[in-house]
């Protein structure tokens, strides 16, 4: 059997990657029980196995302060995993690691941590000690010049751990530390995203595959009843126009004060070039 095709029986009987198989291998001079001994003794085998399954609980995990914050979702199979002291530790350590290298996952995977070993090979032992699917999800780092970040956490599970997580990033050409008002309504606006979950801060922003399926979804619900096609265009061009307000930050109704939008409190606070450059709200599994 030449060294390809026990690398191929050997992926399939263990669910590990290739260049795993071809150090088993190679450790064990071609012997393919050897092989799988050894990558189970490293938990590879057994973690690459589970990789097949689903997960979509874990934590989402803040890190950073107000110039530059980070979000790290780490997903695991059960709620009872995500409150494992061991999974909390390793997630609460990465995250300090994300945010330092801006939160590129690739960059991440191969950064050394405290055992020195990657957060990689950690992730692979984790996954082999509790016995679940554990990966790396969504990430993102909020830094901009002259600007403060506010965050929001909610249904904290320990820490800077949670279930949901809002970043978002203000700017004014006014001092920071002058306003109090301003602090407020930057933490106010964390949870305001975190309930009303906007999909940009302005409907010129949204996505046009975004806007072109849900007018697909109007005309097509409409057209099923029966309406001819020219109230079908008019009324998906109101019901589009609806969705655009809804879901643009700007134009939502304030949580604190649903009769004003959220452009109204930015117009009675005064503060000089109030502005949202951006931000990030991350839910576990969403």
């Amino acid at each position: 059997m030449s060294d390809l095709e026990k690398i191929k029986q050997l992926r399939q009987s263990t669910g590990a990657g290739f260049k795993d198989c071809s150090g088993a291998l190679n450790e064990s001079n071609g012997n393919l029980d050897k092989a799988v001994e050894i990558l189970r003794v490293k938990g590879i085998a057994k973690a690459s196995k589970k990789m097949s399954r689903q997960a979509r609980e874990g934590v989402i995990a803040l890190s950073g302060n107000e110039n530059k914050t980070s979000i790290l979702e780490v997903n695991c199979e059960t709620d009872f995993v995500a409150k494992n002291n061991d999974f909390i530790s390793f997630v609460k350590e990465i995250s300090e690691i994300n945010n330092s290298v801006d939160s590129d996952i690739d960059e991440l995977k191969k950064k050394n941590m405290k055992n020195n070993k990657t957060v990689d090979e950690n992730l692979l032992s984790m996954i082999a000690k509790i016995g679940e699917k554990i990966t790396l999800g969504r990430s993102k780092t909020l830094k901009n010049n002259n600007a403060k970040n506010f965050f929001y956490l909610h249904t904290v599970v320990k820490d800077n751990l949670s279930k949901l997580a809002v970043i978002v990033s203000l700017k004014t050409k006014e001092k920071f530390e002058k306003f109090e008002k301003f602090d407020l309504f930057g933490k106010q606006l964390t949870m305001h995203i975190a309930a009303s979950n906007p999909i940009a801060i302005n409907s010129s922003e949204i996505k046009k595959e975004i806007i072109d399926k849900e007018q697909k979804l109007i005309s097509e619900e409409l057209k099923n009843f029966g309406k001819p096609e020219e109230i079908v265009n008019k009324i998906t061009l109101g019901k589009i126009n609806k969705f655009k307000e809804e879901n643009s930050l700007m134009t939502q109704n304030w949580v604190i004060e649903p009769k004003k939008k959220v452009k109204d409190i930015i117009e009675e606070l005064k503060i000089k070039d109030l502005q949202i450059v951006e931000f990030y709200r991350l839910k576990i599994g969403e």
